[in-house]
């Protein structure tokens, strides 16, 4: 179907001789880890078996192998692992395999981006180093997992060039495709992005195509046109895994519009084909939240974060908590973005943008001010723009952000949490009619938007109706 056309594990001993060291074990851009995803990549099981070439012991559903370039983004944390496991062992016993060598880098990237442990990332760097030195030319897998691994890092420019490559080897890479629409996205190249989709769709169609492509749409305010993209996703969803990908992305498009009732029907969907899909049970817990019922969305909240500590997820955690009057819970989940993001960094990963909107509201403002203006001169999205103009805001500095809320809230935006801090800042600068324009819109949109920032938007629009 094409788019257009219609509109960690071990090893059993737990070491890994060889190079396959194991390791220990819903914001920013959506790629990079909000409710979704430029990180979002792949599947180990069917790799596996494809570079073997052989089912061996492994599950009846292995069998049915998918492409070995293809994104991992839709299969079970499960399979995951036992696709590491297989490959690990196939490379043991075949370590010149380079294809086997590419397919571990690529799910190693995956693991660490499901299981928020950075440090699987050198792991994948030295596999994919691995795989080029055993073949240089024409490795195609082995870029596609360079890109993916850049951008998995937040290295975006370097996710751009690696998909670049892997596509001039071969045009029809799922994965370099995908990564290359990832790249573009969050480097702020929303045009280049759309014309990188339509050119994937035509190529490749699929549903790691389709559900960037549906991004892309959001992110350019055609929520209608992402909703029907996605929907013919959902039909065209083939397995458990797929189904919980794609209603999970349909459950995060309707809660950021506010729409709780089909939010909540996409991630029982989602959970129904995979109940430990992680991102499902994220978003069906600030479902909850946003629908006023804290009680049911504190444990799912804490069960993703005691699986998956990434700033985002802790941060809503913690305001769960602070909404509710649990201070010195919410700091605890606060401080712990420090200590992920000193891991992360450790590992290769540039965690600007994450540090800057976390601490903005919840740490070190001059620290957040900071991060943001590496970012910004790095890549100007609309996520940086935001995260620059809080940053400045929170740092008493409103008047400096206003010139980048052009790009951070620009009109048309749908985007509620944008649209709160446009007119959070406009209030401080004493714009207060476009203030009063802006936080109204923002709780139009989606009034559950975030536990402590709702809360702050309805008390500024009252005082501002109030004067």
């Amino acid at each position: 179907m094409s788019l257009r056309r219609a509109p960690g594990t071990t090893a059993a001993d737990g070491r890994d001789p060889g190079g396959l060291e194991t390791g220990p074990r819903f914001g920013a851009g959506r790629v990079a880890g909000l409710l979704l995803p430029a990180g979002m990549l792949a599947v180990a099981l069917t790799v596996g078996i494809v570079v073997s070439g052989s089912a061996g012991d492994e599950p009846p559903a292995a069998r049915t192998a998918a492409p070995a370039d293809a994104p991992f983004e839709r299969i079970g944390t499960g399979d995951l692992a036992r696709g590491v496991t297989g490959l690990q062992a196939h490379l043991r016993a075949q370590p010149k395999d380079a294809r086997g060598w590419a397919a571990l880098g690529a799910a190693y990237v995956e693991q660490a981006r499901t299981s928020g442990d950075p440090t699987r990332y050198p792991q994948a760097d030295k596999a994919l180093a691995r795989s080029l030195a055993l073949q240089p030319q024409d490795n195609d897998t082995a870029l596609a997992g360079r890109a993916a691994l850049a951008a998995a890092r937040h290295d975006f420019r370097g996710a751009l060039s690696a998909s670049e490559a892997a596509l001039k080897v071969n045009p029809y890479s799922e994965r370099a495709l995908a990564s290359r629409i990832d790249a573009l996205v969050e480097l702020g190249s929303y045009s280049k992005a759309l014309a990188a989709a339509e050119q994937a769709d035509g190529r490749r169609p699929g549903i790691p195509v389709f559900t960037r492509y549906a991004y892309v749409l959001e992110l350019r305010g055609d929520i209608a046109g992402a909703r029907r993209v996605l929907g013919g996703a959902l039909k065209s969803a083939s397995s458990p895994g797929d189904t919980a990908y794609v209603a999970t992305a349909l459950g995060q498009l309707e809660w950021s519009q506010g729409a709780y009732a089909p939010a909540q029907r996409y991630f029982t969907t989602a959970l129904d084909a995979d109940p430990g899909y992680l991102p499902a049970l994220e978003g069906r817990a600030r479902t909850q939240a946003a629908r006023g019922d804290a009680k049911g969305a504190v444990p799912g909240l804490e069960a993703v974060v005691d699986r998956l500590p990434l700033p985002g997820q802790l941060v809503a955690l913690g305001e769960l908590y602070e909404a509710g009057g649990r201070e010195t819970d919410a700091r605890a989940q606060y401080e712990l973005i420090g200590t992920w993001t000193e891991l992360a960094r450790a590992n290769g990963v540039d965690t600007d943008l994450d540090t800057a909107l976390a601490l903005a509201d919840h740490g070190d403002r001059a620290e957040a001010l900071k991060a943001a203006r590496a970012e910004w001169g790095k890549r100007r999205t609309v996520h940086t723009a935001d995260a620059l103009a809080w940053a400045l805001h929170v740092n008493g500095r409103s008047a400096e952000a206003l010139p980048y809320l052009a790009t951070s809230a620009p009109a048309g935006c749908r985007n509620a949490m944008f649209l709160y801090h446009r007119g959070m800042i406009e209030r401080s600068a004493g714009r207060t009619d476009a203030a009063r324009a802006s936080l109204a819109a923002a709780l139009k949109i989606n009034p559950g938007f975030s536990p402590t920032g709702s809360r702050a938007a309805r008390a500024a629009l009252k005082a501002l109706e109030a004067s």
